[in-house]
C-alpha cells in the first residue's frame, strides 16, 4: 500500500445473497410504510396483500436499477 492509498476503503460488490435478503428487508419496511401512509390519507386498504405487493415491486425496481 502506497502513501497515497493511505485511509482510501476499497469497495467490493459483496455477497449477493446478503444483498439480496438485504433488499428485501429493506423493500419490505419501507412498502409497510408506504402502505401504512397511504391508507392513513384512505388512499389504499392496510392489508398483507397490498404490501406484499408494493414490496415485490420495490424489490423488483431496485434489482433492475442496480444490474
Amino acid at each position: 500500500m502506497s502513501e497515497e492509498d493511505t485511509g482510501q476503503i476499497e469497495w467490493g460488490e459483496g455477497d449477493p445473497r446478503v444483498v439480496f435478503v438485504m433488499n428485501v428487508i429493506l423493500s419490505s419496511i419501507f412498502a409497510t410504510v408506504v402502505v401504512y401512509g397511504l391508507s392513513y390519507l384512505e388512499l389504499m386498504a392496510f392489508t398483507f396483500v397490498n404490501v406484499a405487493t408494493m414490496a415485490l415491486l420495490l424489490i423488483a425496481v431496485t434489482y433492475l436499477v442496480t444490474k
